[in-house]
């Protein structure tokens, strides 16, 4: 009765049967599951951190390069508006010659209907396609004078009060474009003494 001492040849064959020797390589790949899984998440938040930076760093591309383009085009507008106001500048003194052309009534009555007639629509067509590009005529008759917006070539005394610093004629109109005065315009201004 005595037994024989078991051997590794014993034992390895009843702990497969078992199961009992894969315990200890069940754990170890549980362990080594569980950090590579615990890797994977870090690299994935590491992955979403990097994928929202270049996301963000995309859009603000994106919006840099809209605005851009707004920039572009305003500057062209601007640019274009500044060439033309140049060449419209020019032409102002063409209409100042239309204007003294047509005031002395007798001497334009005198001439040719039908070259008075050609000489009104030309100066009617110059007219309408400076309007269209922004230039306003500026007549202030009546209006207060202000020193910014009108040039005064003399002051003339006027009794009613009402009239002082009021502009009681224009000697030569004055015309801005797109808000901006190209041409102040030459008056006379009233000016109340007592």
């Amino acid at each position: 009765m005595f037994k024989k001492k078991p051997t590794d040849d014993d034992i390895i064959p009843e702990l497969e049967a078992t199961g009992l020797d894969t315990l200890d390589d069940s754990v170890v790949a549980e362990e080594a599951m569980t950090e590579t899984i615990k890797k994977l998440r870090e690299r994935i938040k590491k992955l979403e951190a990097e994928k929202q930076e270049y996301l963000t760093g995309w859009q603000r591309a994106k919006a840099d390069l809209v605005n851009a383009r707004k920039r572009d085009e305003e500057e062209r507008k601007e640019f274009i508006r500044f060439v033309n106001g140049q060449l419209i500048e020019d032409l102002i003194p063409v209409l100042a010659s239309f204007d003294m052309a047509t005031e002395n009534k007798e001497a334009w009555e005198k001439a040719d209907k039908n070259w008075r007639t050609g000489v009104e629509y030309i100066h009617a067509q110059l007219v309408k396609i400076l309007v269209d590009n922004g230039l306003k005529e500026i007549n202030p008759i009546n209006e207060k004078f202000d020193h910014t917006h009108h040039e005064a070539t003399s002051y003339e005394p006027v009794t009613d009060e009402k009239l002082d610093h009021v502009i009681l004629q224009v000697i030569q109109k004055g015309y801005s474009l797109n808000g901006k005065v190209l041409k102040a315009p030459i008056v006379k201004v009233g000016e109340f003494k007592k």
